[in-house]
């Protein structure tokens, strides 16, 4: 038996790149704790990563302080369209919808493509005929915006607006990457997209290598920050091309990072796991909340170099 079986089952997850207002600061932190501790009870009990990635986000998909599902952004006509991701490490199979409605989970549908269809990602009308084929009920489009959402939207309409400037302004997308006790690795990611996209619009959540990766041989990846930049770069993938040279999840995704900075002029975050479980939640905007529980403890942190641990038993 390898030492580091030790350091497995691992969970690590984030809410999104960017600059977080002060007053949802708090309720990002709360949101990714929560998420992270859902995750690893899966994990403890023997769940898979899958299990462990997709409950993680659903639950970030549940809480409207987070750019996916219930308070997602709107797009210009100002409606909810919204991408999700899943990937398994263990068959490199992989499930995507795009540009989704009144979908509460749209993680928990992209897990249906991957595990009933032969595809990888269905978009639009096609994804939701196929929801209701599987017996996913659709919510009224109003269950998923928040006045919050509202309200940037029509900031945002304004003729001097930036909405990427805007968007990096805000939390984004939710993801969370596993790695169970078995040693099978998953990612899972899910967004509202970018504020005031055009309708139609979908951006790099639901696109294998850009949105997500995982490969039990190297590790995994969930990405957040500006959607174009990071296709452009195909940043998860990228980040595993590096751990595949033998640079750690750290180092991987500082190399990763600063080219996108540098080569396309994007700022951006990732968690990233490996095999053994080594983990990091590495970014270069101005914060990313992100956690990961690992061996009883619960770590997180929101600002560059900031890394608080507590344990992952709440007190009662």
């Amino acid at each position: 038996m390898y030492l580091w079986t030790a350091m497995l089952p691992v969970v690590v997850v984030h809410g999104g790149a960017g600059h977080i207002p002060k007053e949802r600061a708090e309720l990002s932190t709360i949101g990714v704790k929560e998420a992270a501790r859902t995750g690893y009870a899966i994990l403890q009990k023997g769940g898979s990563a899958m299990d462990a990635v997709v409950e993680a986000v659903a639950l970030m998909e549940n809480n409207p302080g987070f750019n996916a599902g219930q308070g997602s952004v709107l797009n210009v006509k100002g409606e909810v369209e919204m991408d999700a991701m899943v990937m398994d490490g263990r068959t490199l199979d992989s499930g995507a919808v795009s540009a989704v409605r009144r979908i509460a989970n749209p993680v928990q549908l992209a897990r249906l493509v991957m595990e009933k269809t032969k595809h990888l990602c269905l978009t639009a009308e096609g994804a939701s005929k196929f929801a209701r084929s599987m017996g996913v009920p659709e919510v009224p489009e109003e269950s998923l915006i928040t006045d919050y959402a509202k309200m940037r939207w029509k900031k945002n309409l304004q003729p001097d607006a930036n909405p990427v400037e805007c968007q990096m302004g805000k939390m984004g997308t939710v993801g969370a990457v596993a790695v169970d006790k078995d040693g099978n690795i998953a990612c899972a990611t899910s967004t509202g997209g970018m504020i005031n996209k055009m309708e139609g619009r979908v951006g790099d959540t639901p696109c294998v290598g850009c949105g997500g990766y995982a490969d039990n041989n190297i590790g995994a990846v969930s990405p957040t920050g500006h959607g174009e930049a990071i296709m452009k770069v195909t940043l998860s993938r990228l980040v595993l091309f590096h751990m595949e040279q033998g640079k750690t999840p750290e180092e991987a995704s500082d190399l990763a990072l600063t080219y996108m900075k540098e080569r396309v002029d994007g700022l951006g975050g990732v968690v990233v796991v490996d095999p053994k479980g080594t983990w990091t939640a590495w970014f270069n905007s101005l914060q990313m909340s992100w956690a990961a529980a690992q061996q009883g403890e619960l770590h997180y942190g929101l600002y560059r170099g900031e890394h608080f641990v507590e344990p992952v038993q709440e007190k009662i």
